[in-house]
C-alpha cells in the first residue's frame, strides 16, 4: 500500500476506483466496503484508492466540541488499512479552505482532476463540500459530464457500519474487550511512549512501563485491570515515507494493562500502565502498541498496599492462565 500526505504527491492512476471516509477503526463494517471496492476495481482492471483525513474533519469544523473520541489513532489505522490489500491510502489534511470548496469544485478538483477517478463506491450518506451540501446525487449528476460511474454502498452495509462503530465504542467504555474486538476483527489497541512514572509498582514487586498515548482524542477503555499483548518498537515507522511496510518489533511480550486513577495510593490523574510478563529490558522512551485481549476486572481501592499487591498477584496467575 503507497501512502501519500496529500494530493499533490498523487499521480492520477488508470482506472482509479475511490471511496472515501474516515474509516475510524477499520472494523467489520468498514471491511465489507473494502471487499466491494477491491471487486469494483478488479473488475475494470483498475487500483483502488481510499481518501482519508487528517486532523479528523469534526476537530477543524467544530473545534470547541471535545467530545469526539477515536478507535483508531493514525498510525494503528494505517496499520489496518495496509493489512485490507488497499492500493493507495491518501491521507489530505484537513483544512477550513480544503472543507469550502462547492460539491462541483470538489469533484472536478479532487476526485476527477487530482485522482482520475473512473468510479466511486460511496454511501447514500456521504455528504461533501462547503457545509456538507454534496451528496450521492451531485456525484451522479456529474458523472457524465466527468466520465466516472458510481457504486452506491446498500443502506444495510451503511448501518452496518454505525451499528460496528457504536458497538466498539460502547463496548471499550464498559472494557467489555471481547464484544470490542468482535466487531472490531481484531485486537483493540492503545500506541504510546514509555515514560518515567512515581515507581510504585517496583516497590511491591510489580515494575511497569507508564505509557502516554500519542492520540489526544483517542478513546481510553474502562478503568480496570486488562490482558495485553504488548509489541515493542524503537518507533513507529513514518507514515509519510510512500511505500508502507509494518515495522517490526524489536520485541513482542505478553502482561498486564491497568488504566485508571491508582485509588490506592491516592492518585488523582489517570494513568495507563504496563506490566510485562518475564521481561527485564529497558524500554523508556520506546514505542508501545498494546493489544487488549481480555478484561479481568474493574479498578478499586484496597486499603492498605499488602492487599494490593495480593489482588495484583491474583491478576497476574488468571492472566497467565488465559494467555497460556
Amino acid at each position: 500500500m503507497k501512502i501519500y500526505r496529500s494530493l499533490e504527491d498523487f499521480s492520477p492512476v488508470e482506472n482509479a476506483v475511490v471511496t472515501i471516509g474516515t474509516f475510524d477503526g477499520v472494523h467489520i463494517g468498514h471491511q465489507k466496503i473494502l471487499v466491494h471496492l477491491k471487486e469494483a476495481a478488479q473488475k475494470i482492471n483498475g487500483e483502488t484508492i481510499l481518501l482519508t483525513f487528517f486532523p479528523h474533519p469534526r476537530l477543524i469544523i467544530n473545534p470547541d466540541d471535545d467530545s469526539l473520541r477515536l478507535i483508531n489513532d493514525i498510525e494503528e489505522k494505517v496499520s489496518q488499512l495496509s493489512k485490507v490489500g488497499i492500493d493507495h491510502l491518501i491521507i489530505i489534511p484537513f483544512s477550513r479552505d480544503f472543507s469550502n470548496q462547492t460539491p462541483e469544485e470538489y469533484i472536478s478538483n479532487v476526485l476527477v482532476g487530482k485522482l482520475g477517478t473512473k468510479k466511486i463506491v460511496i454511501g447514500y450518506d456521504h455528504h461533501f463540500g462547503k457545509d456538507r451540501k454534496g451528496s450521492l446525487g451531485d456525484l451522479e449528476q456529474f458523472a457524465s459530464i466527468f466520465d466516472y460511474s458510481v457504486d452506491e454502498i446498500p443502506e444495510q452495509d451503511i448501518n452496518d457500519i454505525a451499528v460496528s462503530s457504536t458497538r466498539v465504542r460502547e463496548a471499550l467504555i464498559k472494557g467489555d474487550i471481547k464484544t470490542a474486538n468482535l466487531y472490531l476483527g481484531y485486537p483493540f489497541e492503545l500506541t504510546g511512549t514509555v515514560i518515567r512514572g512515581d515507581q510504585i509498582g517496583r516497590t511491591i514487586g510489580f515494575p511497569t512501563a507508564n505509557l502516554q498515548v500519542h492520540e489526544p482524542h483517542k478513546l481510553i477503555p474502562a478503568y480496570g485491570i486488562y490482558a495485553v499483548e504488548v509489541y515493542i518498537y524503537n518507533h513507529i515507522q513514518n507514515i509519510t515515507t510512500g511505500e508502507y511496510k509494518e515495522e517490526n518489533p524489536v520485541s513482542i511480550a505478553k502482561g498486564m494493562g491497568y488504566i485508571g486513577t491508582r485509588p490506592t495510593v491516592d492518585g488523582m490523574n489517570r494513568a495507563i500502565e504496563i506490566s510485562l510478563f518475564d521481561f527485564d529490558q529497558d524500554i523508556y522512551g520506546k514505542t508501545l502498541r498494546v493489544k487488549f485481549l481480555h478484561f479481568i476486572r474493574h479498578d478499586e481501592r484496597f486499603d492498605s498496599l499488602e492487599e494490593m499487591k495480593a489482588q495484583i498477584k491474583a491478576d497476574e496467575i488468571e492472566i497467565r492462565n488465559l494467555i497460556a
